[in-house]
């Protein structure tokens, strides 16, 4: 029998996996799926993806922002920097960061959070592997 705190984390998986194939959906690249539970207490997942410009950046993210209210998770807060570079929204176990490449490469969260284990978001969801040309 799982604990609350063991369904909590599935949900917050699936839900980080969501994210991701949202961020694949609207054409996203590098998307990956972090786990930080064994990490920090503060948040369980991370996902990061690239966008080539600002527009793509703010519609990706609104569409995580309403498939994640449907599923009955709200934003704690979004923030974005003036270029829109980048943007992030809290969702409290999940991080959404999306990233313009060169602000990626800037703030190279991947290697800050080397420790994480990467999810295979496209296994956990049932999806087929990326295709060549899809995986970097």
């Amino acid at each position: 029998m799982t604990t609350t705190l063991e369904t909590q984390r599935l949900r917050s998986l699936d839900d980080a996996c969501r994210c991701a194939q949202i961020a694949d959906e609207f054409r996203g690249r590098d998307t990956i799926v972090l786990d930080l539970t064994e990490i920090t207490p503060i948040f369980d997942f991370f996902v990061i993806t690239s966008g080539t410009n600002p527009r793509q950046l703010h519609a990706l993210a609104e569409e995580v922002r309403v498939v994640m209210k449907e599923r009955g998770n709200r934003p704690l807060g979004t923030e974005a920097d003036g270029e829109a570079s980048w943007l992030v929204q809290d969702y409290g176990d999940i991080v959404l960061h999306v990233f313009q490449p060169q602000a990626r490469d800037l703030y190279d969260l991947e290697r800050l959070w080397s420790d994480a284990k990467v999810i295979d978001w496209r296994a956990q969801l049932g999806l087929p592997p990326a295709k060549a040309t899809e995986a970097l």
